[in-house]
């Protein structure tokens, strides 16, 4: 549970990237398109973690750079909705001044919150998706169609990882001292509050924190 703020919170974690695979239940249209978003994720999951270089020719490849970018920016927000769903038992970190109630409250109230946002727009999305197959007869590949499609493979697995932890988890508590520090840095600016993630990041074992904590701080202020 990262602080952001004197009273903001986001729920966060970092795991390896997996290698894509088919399930023994991944059949038809669905199966097809867990697997494609599997495959697409794998690979923005990689450039995310190893930074590889651009090596695209054609303006399609340029494109799907972006897009790639696009997703991983976004992985390190939904991938801890994307693995509760696996998931019975868990423990949260949360800042040593919080009580292990006050942590579970917040979290409850985030994974509800997400839940309904993502239930939304996995139905806005799913329409938006299947209105893309439109642009199916048009040369080269359907940029639309991916799009829409990994927003809906997206919110479904985040509301599957939010009902899981809201229904059938077991949480424990881990207090962390590193982490109280993260809501004073939420308070400076510029390269001192950079440099004060990074500390805390680098303590924790967490290389994508300062990036993280940039977007959502910004984007809650």
């Amino acid at each position: 549970m990262i602080p952001i703020g004197l009273d903001r919170y986001e729920l966060y974690c970092e795991s390896p990237a997996e290698a894509p695979g088919l399930e023994p239940s991944a059949r038809g249209i669905v199966g097809r398109l867990r697997h494609r978003f599997a495959v697409m994720l794998h690979e923005a999951e990689e450039r995310r973690v190893g930074g590889a270089p651009s090596t695209a020719t054609t303006r399609g490849a340029r494109l799907k750079e972006r897009i790639m970018a696009w997703v991983a920016e976004r992985i390190a927000e939904q991938r801890l909705l994307w693995n509760l769903r696996r998931e019975t038992a868990v423990a949260a970190t949360y800042p040593q001044d919080m009580t292990f109630e006050q942590a579970m409250t917040l979290i409850r109230r985030t994974l509800q919150r997400d839940y309904g946002r993502h239930r939304i727009w996995l139905a806005v999305d799913g329409l938006l998706f299947i209105a893309s197959a439109a642009f199916i007869p048009i040369p080269g590949p359907n940029i639309i169609g991916y799009y829409f499609a990994f927003r809906v493979v997206g919110h479904w697995l985040c509301v599957r990882g939010a009902l899981q932890g809201l229904r059938r988890i077991a949480w424990t508590g881990r207090p962390s001292e590193p982490l109280n520090e993260l809501r004073e840095a939420a308070l400076l600016e510029g390269d001192a509050r950079q440099r004060r993630v990074h500390d805390v990041a680098e303590r924790l074992a967490l290389p994508h924190l300062s990036t993280f904590f940039s977007r959502v701080a910004l984007r809650s202020g």
